[in-house]
C-alpha cells in the first residue's frame, strides 16, 4: 500500500509540475526553488538542537522555544545529546513529517550532504543556526544565522597580545577546545592562533577538547596542571569549560585570574559573576538569543522570499573592569 500511495503521490506531483510548466502567465509568484508550497496556515518548524551541554545552549533552546510560541510557529524539537547520528535521525523524521522548514545547529561541520539533499529533494528549506556545515553545495541550506567564530577567537587573541604588550616572554598558554570537529572549536582555535602568531613569546603548550562542558573542562585542566610546569594563560572556547577549569586551578592552590589569566568565550551570567570575583579576565561574547531572528527568517524562506546567505549577531568583548556594570543586563 505504501508503494502504491507513493506512486500515486509522485504522479500527482508530476502532473502538477507539468501544469505549472505549461502556464502562459509567466513565472510563479510562490515559493522559490527547493521550497514546497505552503497553504498559508500555521508554519511547522523542525528544530534539531545540539544538546544541553552548557548554560549558553540552554539559553539558546529557551530563546527558540519562546520565539516560536510568540510567532505562532509550531515547533517540533529534538535534543541530539551532542551526537551527529541523533541529529541526522531527527532531520529525517522532520522530513517524513513534512514540516515546512528545518533548523538545526550542527554538532560537527562535516557529514551533512546526504541528509540535507534529502530535505532539499523533499522541498523543505533548511536554516543553519549558531554553527555552519562544511559542504561545497551551498544550495543545501537557505541561510546561516549566528556568530563569526573566527572573529571571536581573534578577539580573544587580540586581548591577550594587548594585555602582554609590555611584558617579556615566554607566555605559556593552555587551550580548552570545544567539541572536536565542531565549527566553534575549529574557528575559535584558528582565530586565536592567527591573532597571536606574529609574536613569538606566545606559545600554546597544550590543547585538548573539553566538549564544551564544565565537568570535562575541569578534568582536562587538572591534566594540564599536572603535565605543564608553567601555565600563564588559559584560553577556553566557552564559559562552562572555563568555570570547570577555574575549580581545578583553585584546587591546585593557584589563583585563577591572577596566577593564571583566564580568557573565555560566550558571555553567560556565571562567567560575568566570575569576572566580578577576579577569576576570569575577559569574556568574548557569543549571543545565544537567536529565536526571534530565526522565526523571522523561517517565515521568509517558507514564503519563498530571498534572504541573506549569512545573518550575523551583534556581540562585544567584556574585560574584567566592565563586568560589574554589564552583569545586571545578562539574560542568560
Amino acid at each position: 500500500m505504501a508503494r502504491r500511495a507513493t506512486l500515486v503521490l509522485t504522479a500527482a506531483l508530476l502532473a502538477s509540475s507539468a501544469l505549472t510548466a505549461c502556464s502562459t502567465e509567466g513565472p510563479a509568484s510562490g515559493p522559490a526553488s527547493g521550497a514546497k508550497a505552503h497553504s498559508g496556515g500555521t508554519i511547522t518548524m523542525g528544530f534539531a538542537q545540539v544538546g544541553a551541554e552548557s548554560g549558553w545552549r540552554t539559553a539558546n533552546t529557551k530563546s527558540v522555544q519562546e520565539a516560536a510560541k510568540k510567532a505562532g510557529i509550531e515547533l517540533k524539537f529534538s535534543d541530539a545529546q551532542q551526537k551527529q547520528e541523533n541529529q541526522i535521525k531527527a532531520i529525517r523524521t522532520f522530513i517524513q513529517q513534512r514540516v515546512d522548514v528545518i533548523a538545526f545547529s550542527p554538532v560537527v561541520e562535516s557529514g551533512w550532504d546526504t541528509v540535507l539533499k534529502e530535505a532539499k529533494d523533499a522541498g523543505i528549506p533548511v536554516i543553519l543556526t549558531d554553527r555552519t556545515v562544511d559542504t561545497k553545495d551551498t544550495s543545501l541550506y537557505k541561510t546561516f544565522l549566528g556568530s563569526d567564530f573566527v572573529k571571536e577567537g581573534k578577539s580573544a587573541g587580540e586581548w591577550l597580545t594587548s594585555a602582554y604588550a609590555n611584558e617579556q616572554g615566554p607566555v605559556n598558554i593552555v587551550e580548552l577546545q570545544g567539541t572536536t570537529g565542531s565549527a566553534p572549536a575549529n574557528d575559535r582555535k584558528a582565530g586565536f592562533a592567527d591573532a597571536i602568531r606574529t609574536d613569538g613569546k606566545f606559545k600554546i603548550v597544550a590543547s585538548q577538547s573539553g566538549d564544551f562542558t564544565r565537568a570535562k573542562g575541569k578534568e582536562v585542566m587538572q591534566a594540564f596542571l599536572k603535565s605543564q610546569k608553567d601555565i600563564d594563560v588559559l584560553y577556553a572556547h566557552n564559559d562552562d569549560m572555563a568555570l570547570g577549569a577555574i575549580q581545578a586551578i583553585e584546587e591546585s592552590g593557584k589563583k585563577p585570574g591572577t596566577d593564571i589569566k583566564v580568557i573565555s568565550v560566550d558571555g553567560i551570567k556565571d562567567a560575568f559573576v566570575a569576572m566580578t570575583e577576579g577569576k576570569i579576565n575577559v569574556v568574548v561574547e557569543c549571543n545565544p538569543l537567536l529565536g526571534d531572528q530565526l522565526m523571522e527568517l523561517a517565515k521568509k524562506v517558507v514564503a519563498g522570499e530571498s534572504v541573506p546567505t549569512r545573518v550575523e549577531t551583534q556581540e562585544g568583548v567584556f574585560p574584567q573592569d566592565k563586568a560589574a556594570a554589564a552583569l545586571p543586563s545578562r539574560n542568560y
